[in-house]
């Protein structure tokens, strides 16, 4: 029998609009986080080598000269991205570009790193697990211990992912850091279109590495 004053219906619609208020509330808390989750990184120590992930032309190398000229680590690790394919169009047609990561090292020799300490692997790399799996072999070759590992703000979350899943077993610490020359602003990502682009792809992107679908 239900309370006075109370219909069968009140009585049943009142639980549900509580888990709804819940739910709720949890999903804004979640959108109103995810930037600071995405934007994770570590506290750095001094290194075997920086390692700058592929993905832009400047933003992510200068911060790594920062930290090289700061004596963090002896080496910068570059990698080849998969080029674009107009640079082989207007290379038949007479024009000659360098590709990002040859243009990342002849700016970071301008700007006094020694080109003896840059180490640029010949391998094109296609996604973020490819070049953990580079960072392994090179790990593994000259004997690092600890790699500084340089990315976009929002890719943080992700790379860390990729490279201590790619170095799980090993006695390899991957401490994750941010360039500080890629506008970032985790606590208000939705007021940008780049936040909003990049939040959307990295939270897709992350799940499906949690869930072993992505590379």
């Amino acid at each position: 029998m239900s309370a006075p004053g109370s219909s069968p219906r009140r009585t049943f619609f009142r639980p549900l609009l509580i888990v709804g208020l819940i739910t709720l509330a949890l999903v804004v808390y979640c959108a109103l986080n995810v930037g600071r989750f995405l934007t994770k990184e570590d506290s750095i120590q001094k290194a075997d080598a920086i390692a700058v992930l592929a993905g832009t032309r400047l933003d992510r190398p200068l911060e790594a000269v920062d930290l090289y000229q700061a004596g963090y680590a002896p080496s910068i690790v570059l990698t080849h991205e998969t080029p674009e394919r107009a640079l082989g169009v207007v290379a038949r047609r007479g024009v000659t570009l360098l590709v990002r990561a040859d243009e990342a090292r002849d700016v970071m020799i301008k700007l006094g790193v020694p080109e003896s300490a840059i180490i640029l692997p010949a391998r094109i790399h296609d996604n973020t697990a490819q070049e953990a799996e580079t960072l392994h072999e090179l790990a593994r070759q000259r004997g690092w211990h600890r790699i500084i590992v340089v990315t976009s703000p929002y890719h943080l979350r992700r790379a860390g992912f990729a490279m201590r899943r790619e170095l799980k077993g090993t006695d390899v610490v991957v401490e994750m850091r941010g360039t500080r020359y890629e506008p970032a602003n985790p606590a208000r990502w939705w007021t940008s279109r780049e936040g909003l682009r990049w939040v959307l792809d990295e939270g897709t992107k992350l799940l499906a590495y949690e869930l072993g679908l992505g590379a």
